[in-house]
């Protein structure tokens, strides 16, 4: 639909053709510095108003990380109160999501410096994030070259563990089959969305930040389209004539064992299955993607993985091997 409107002037920077595509608009101002702006919002996923909060300023920044920034100058908000619950209900439950958002921002090295508020069925929190750097201090996502590796910067299946744990609170007929056909625990449904909401709220100005120093080529990060949904979108916005194979998905532990029941079909394993506050996902070279992975394991104490391949491919194709592994990955601590 949007393709048929004109929108854009063909002068983004770093997309083919100056067009719009993927994480943000990337724009050389009139001084001759770069501004990267990009917007996103949050609807509620999680029982905390102020995890909802932080996870909703975890996810606007983390299009600034995907273009290989790890600083953002500013951030305005996006605010939608709940109109119907009770006065004493929005007030506590505004200022709670708003706190939550203004401690991941002042977490990120930023300041929220205005925005706009709205009454709303739903509380809804996000915002416009904005960085200007210099020539060289960013990464433009076009560059993937045949031979590079892809990495990810966080686990899959935060959609599969969110609605786990809907149906446990709710105690609906697929929680049940859960249990009765000894799918997964009580225990390991929680821990499954203890983990999930960790990683959607950890930034990853980190993985944003070290992507120039270890030269990579291109990224994007894993949202809503799922990693394989995602992953063609970087593709078809690659100067090169390439295409991605994915050969591991590593996954929330137990989200996969939940995917494989057949109670609901998320298409994790597919590559489908939507994704909040996701990892990155970058192309480099094999060499500098194992030092990347080892420096951001270090500062962030969590894990990254090469997951696939850019293979020579005039018909720019994103897709999953046949033989594709999973990995469980377990919470820390």
């Amino acid at each position: 639909m949007l393709s048929t409107l004109n929108l854009g002037d063909g002068q983004n920077l770093g997309t083919t053709n100056g067009r719009i595509a993927l994480d943000c608009s990337v724009r050389r101002t009139r001084q001759g510095h770069v501004c990267i702006s990009t917007t996103d919002f949050f609807f509620p996923l999680v029982d905390s108003p102020y995890l909802q909060g932080r996870i909703g300023a975890a996810n606007v920044l983390s299009d600034l990380y995907a273009e290989g920034v790890g600083e953002c100058d500013f951030v305005l908000m996006l605010l939608a109160a709940c109109r119907d619950m009770s006065e004493d209900e929005r007030t506590i439950c505004t200022k709670e999501m708003v706190k939550g958002f203004n401690d991941a921002c002042l977490e990120a090295g930023t300041s929220v410096t205005g925005g706009q508020t709205v009454l709303n069925p739903w509380p809804v929190i996000g915002g416009v994030a904005t960085t200007i750097c210099s020539e060289g201090e960013y990464v433009k996502s076009d560059g993937a070259q045949v031979g590079d590796v892809v990495v990810l910067t966080k686990p899959l299946g935060t959609q599969v563990a969110v609605n786990v744990h809907e149906w446990r609170v709710r105690q609906t007929p697929k929680w049940q089959e859960l249990l009765k056909r000894n799918i997964i625990s009580l225990e390991e449904a929680e821990d499954m969305m203890h983990a999930a909401v960790c990683s959607m709220s950890r930034l990853n100005r980190h993985a944003g930040s070290l992507m120039v120093k270890h030269h990579a080529h291109a990224g994007t990060d894993v949202t809503g389209f799922g990693i394989l949904g995602h992953a063609q979108n970087l593709m078809d916005n690659q100067s090169a004539e390439v295409g991605m194979e994915i050969h591991t998905l590593p996954c929330i532990a137990n989200t996969s064992k939940v995917e494989e029941s057949g109670v609901l079909d998320f298409r994790l394993l597919k590559g489908y299955s939507a994704e909040t506050s996701g990892g990155l996902m970058i192309c480099m070279k094999e060499e500098d993607a194992v030092a990347y992975c080892k420096e951001l394991e270090d500062i962030d104490e969590e894990p990254a993985w090469i997951i696939g391949r850019v293979v020579e491919d005039p018909n720019r194709k994103a897709s999953i091997v046949d033989d594709f592994k999973t990995i469980e990955v377990e919470m820390k601590g």
